[in-house]
């Protein structure tokens, strides 16, 4: 008996993903690669953006038909608003929340079954112990995710998240302390701290709960006992509980990797109302200003919408604007598109398709100009390297720097591969850099 699984979205989901494979082959099942030779099928969904769920009725659809020539069992879960969570219970045989997962065998035995979350309005992080309590069946044997949180509770007008996973929800320091422990007696390389909101950290049960720079200066002190090398990363800050304490505890211990991903999502205040996002630009502003100084050598990466809704030509310089002055190592730009649930929906998506193409590649032009100034000046210096797979290029093999930054080098040395190595810099583009192992 073999199950077939499909994740969409972000690190979470592949994350979930793990716990969800744990279940299945505790169950006897195999994994396949061939959803043809599957006897289970599952997608992991996401509804931050309307394509990932159009994704979602494609597939179903074929996997509809297949049940022509065979037997098989369809379920979906992960981010999942409710009017699509109506809409899949008459397609997918079973419908649930992460917080049911353990009760899939049961769900399977009894094939057909509906859970209660499927039926009505829930919190999809009331109770998450359960889940979290499940051993994740691990993709790579050198990087890892750790979930420490789940749900959000920032309601951000153009994010479906709060509607799909519920408020936050803060994972045990103790179990998040014991997995990090865990993975690094067993050698892993990397390993990334997942949340919607991961620096509110504790903040739904404060005083009860440790806050997420203590939860940083444990894991550093761990990492400074253990004398191994590892990189602990984490995604996705609030620039709202981005407080000066993370970045100061993340100064202090090797282990605590040298990268922070912040999202702006716009230069613009009145923009930033707009969308919700509980913070402007000078708050913004102290926050970077603070990691050039306390962490001078980190890389800075950030999320952008182009397009919202009622984005002037003026906010959308600003947003630009921003750009240069931050001059980000990486920015992961969107073109805004309506999501339902979301607060925007209601709104008119009103800036055409054409006008938020064009400000992408304004924006993605701006990017390359300065993540390429700094990845020349590592030309001729030593990095290190954590090598991850082997290159498109033929004879090469790819990974990351210690700031994100990807990298190649010529080797057909397989035993490098979940390594961290020194790399001597011999080349730069915009978006990745070059070098030979020393």
């Amino acid at each position: 008996m073999k199950y077939y699984l499909l994740p969409f979205g972000c690190q979470m989901n592949l994350s979930d993903t793990e716990r969800v494979r744990t279940v299945l082959q505790k169950m006897g099942y195999t994994p396949t690669d061939n959803e043809e030779e599957a006897n289970i099928l599952g997608i992991i969904a996401c509804s931050v953006r309307q394509k990932g769920i159009d994704k979602v009725y494609g597939r179903i659809e074929k996997w509809n038909a297949m049940k022509n020539r065979k037997s098989v069992i369809t379920f979906v879960s992960g981010c999942i608003l409710p009017a699509d969570r109506v809409r899949f219970l008459k397609l997918f045989d079973l419908v649930f929340t992460m917080n049911e997962l353990p009760q899939l065998p049961e769900m399977i035995r009894q094939y057909g079954i509906v859970t209660p979350a499927a039926l009505k309005e829930v919190n999809p992080s009331a109770n998450m112990d359960p889940f979290w309590e499940i051993c994740p069946m691990r993709a790579s044997n050198f990087e890892a995710y750790i979930p420490i949180q789940n749900g959000c509770n920032n309601f951000c007008t153009y994010c479906a998240v709060p509607y799909t996973r519920g408020r936050e929800v803060s994972r045990p320091s103790e179990d998040i302390l014991n997995e990090v422990k865990e993975l690094v007696e067993k050698d892993y390389k990397s390993i990334t701290l997942l949340g919607q909101n991961v620096n509110s950290y504790g903040l739904d049960k404060k005083g009860e709960k440790i806050n997420f720079a203590e939860l940083l200066r444990r894991i550093g002190e761990y990492g400074k006992a253990s004398g191994k090398e590892f990189w602990v990363y984490y995604t996705a800050p609030h620039p709202r509980d981005m407080e000066d304490e993370i970045i100061e505890v993340m100064a202090q211990y090797d282990c605590l990797a040298k990268q922070i991903h912040i999202p702006i999502q716009s230069g613009d205040d009145v923009m930033l109302q707009r969308m919700n996002r509980h913070h402007d630009l000078e708050r913004y502003r102290h926050i970077i200003q603070t990691i050039r100084r306390v962490l001078p050598t980190a890389t800075i990466f950030t999320d952008i919408i182009v397009g919202f809704t009622h984005e002037s030509e003026e906010e959308f310089e600003n947003t630009r604007k921003a750009m240069e002055e931050f001059k980000y190592n990486m920015a992961f730009i969107a073109q805004y598109s309506v999501r339902e649930g979301a607060v925007a929906s209601k709104w008119e998506d009103d800036v055409p398709k054409e006008v938020k193409r064009q400000r992408y590649h304004r924006l993605t032009e701006e990017l390359m100009k300065h993540s390429l100034v700094y990845n020349q000046a590592l030309v001729g210096t030593t990095v290190k390297m954590l090598v991850e797979d082997y290159d498109r290029k033929n004879g090469y093999l790819t990974g990351h720097t210690e700031g994100k930054i990807v990298i190649r080098i010529p080797s057909h040395n397989e035993n490098y591969i979940g390594q961290i190595i020194e790399v001597k810099v011999v080349s730069a583009t915009p978006l990745s850099i070059e070098g030979c192992p020393i």
